[in-house]
């Protein structure tokens, strides 16, 4: 079994409240009229709340993907970002700050939940979002993987040992933004699941570990996807075995104290002082 290339880790995504950041080589064109654009741009802004591409960047000027471009919520923010100083994740010196909390609340309001209630209901914390997070490969569904610096590197070093031991370990999701949380819950909602129900299996958003950029979902490729019959693998084996090595925890075991479903497939990263 040949070894995966290394992946280097100077790609980082850039995030404020209301737009990512995005390096424009992990992204692909939507529709002719800009992939050329796309083609020449450094970055693109991606709008959190569902995912609409905004503008590309090219040479540092912006070139509007949506009309009123300008009116955009959040503009100033992500401009703001993209004038900074360049992040480079490398030689462990970098910082990862937290973004603000102030637009969860509208979030978790509109699903009827209090922050404090839910809090002391399940013992979650408020998850910020980091400021920036790492690239880290390509998950199973070929999506490009951002995980927090620390949290990245640990999972490229775990994937190699256990592909050494003829395991294959593929990332299913990692860092998910409080936005992307509450899609999951329009959606479920939509289909007509209620809300205890959809909190069974989900966090709110805002107490997913996926927020941090700590957490993945791991698989491997003899089974489903987020399924507990991951248990029943190999690399679930492997895991059980080897991943604290790596400072990975596995969050949701049977019967945990947060009621959420058992959830072989979910691990933590627990070392960062983050």
């Amino acid at each position: 079994m040949s070894q995966p290339q290394p992946v280097p880790l100077k790609l980082a995504l850039r995030n404020t409240p209301d737009i990512e950041l995005w390096p424009a080589n992990t992204l692909r064109a939507r529709s002719n009229a800009h992939a050329r654009l796309l083609a020449r741009a450094q970055w693109v802004l991606r709008r959190k709340r569902d995912g609409a591409y905004l503008a590309a960047v090219v040479d540092g000027t912006s070139h509007a993907l949506v009309p009123h471009l300008m009116r955009e919520p959040g503009l100033h923010a992500a401009m703001t970002a993209l004038r900074a100083q360049p992040m480079h994740a490398r030689n462990g010196l970098e910082h990862v700050g937290s973004l603000p909390l102030h637009r969860l609340h509208e979030r978790l309001q509109w699903l009827g939940l209090d922050a404090e209630n839910y809090s002391a209901q399940v013992g979650l914390p408020l998850v910020p979002e980091p400021n920036w997070l790492a690239f880290a490969g390509i998950d199973q569904f070929q999506r490009p993987l951002w995980l927090h610096i620390d949290a990245a590197r640990a999972w490229l070093r775990m994937q190699a040992a256990a592909l050494a031991d003829a395991v294959m370990l593929d990332a299913i999701s990692g860092y998910r933004s409080h936005d992307y949380q509450l899609g999951i819950f329009e959606r479920k909602l939509g289909r007509g699941l209620s809300m205890p129900d959809i909190l069974a299996v989900n966090a709110a958003p805002g107490f997913s570990e996926h927020h941090s950029g700590l957490a993945l979902d791991i698989g491997t490729p003899d089974a489903a996807p987020a399924e507990e019959a991951f248990e029943t693998t190999p690399a679930f084996a492997w895991l059980c075995k080897h991943a604290g090595d790596y400072g990975f925890v596995m969050s949701y075991p049977r019967d945990n104290p947060h009621g959420i479903i058992y959830e072989p497939w979910h691990w933590y990263w627990r070392t960062s002082n983050a």
